[in-house]
């Protein structure tokens, strides 16, 4: 058919009835109106097809919204766009700065980029359970490079070298449903079993969960 971005016409008919670009900008627009930042693709995963059939790529359509996108696929492992958190850390990434905004809601005391043992290594946080060292990493680009999956792998090993526990989060953790506090829960409730296993004391910290909306 005419437009080659449709597989076919069946597929554009259903795309045009559901979307036309100025509803997928209106979308775009309101999103970032109410999280007061522009919106990861994973965010409006349900409008993701629609914006490269009508604008070539996601991030063809956040700057047909006037916003400037976050680090396209080409600059992941290159460039960061540093993004600052609420508490004044610099992160890499909107997701990031989502998880580092949420330690700081709860008063969780973290640093940012803590260094790995015997390595260039860092990692994106570190918190401290009764003077022990937990890392906190958020391995967001897993399974899309194959550099990025080997610094995973190092970055693992350090852990288990050094007996650094490691709560690993994922970007299936936070799109499209965040679970990025069941996640930490459950991390914190294996290191507590981790090392009360080695001879400690309880060490699971005192946290501040907000009540679910009802």
């Amino acid at each position: 058919m005419g437009n080659s971005r449709f597989c076919s016409i069946k597929c554009y008919l259903k795309v045009k009835r559901k979307y036309t670009p100025q509803k997928l900008i209106e979308i775009i627009r309101q999103t970032t109106k109410n999280l007061k930042r522009v919106p990861a693709r994973r965010e409006l995963e349900k409008i993701y097809h629609a914006c490269a059939k009508y604008f070539g790529s996601w991030n063809g359509a956040i700057l047909a919204a006037g916003f400037q996108p976050n680090r396209s696929h080409n600059q992941r492992m290159y460039k960061c766009l540093k993004i600052k958190a609420k508490d004044g850390h610099l992160c890499n990434s909107v997701s990031e700065a989502l998880i580092d905004d949420w330690l700081t809601k709860n008063n969780i005391f973290h640093e940012k980029d803590t260094p790995y043992p015997e390595t260039n290594h860092r990692a994106d946080w570190a918190i401290f359970i009764n003077g022990k060292r937990v890392f906190i990493e958020y391995f967001g680009l897993a399974n899309d490079s194959p550099r990025y999956d080997r610094t995973v792998q190092e970055k693992k090993k350090l852990c288990q070298k050094h007996r650094i526990p490691l709560i690993e989060i994922y970007h299936w953790d936070l799109y499209p449903k965040r679970r990025l506090e069941e996640k930490v829960k459950n991390g914190l409730r294996n290191v507590n079993f981790l090392l009360t296993s080695q001879g400690g004391e309880s060490c699971t910290p005192v946290l501040r969960f907000p009540k679910p909306a009802s």
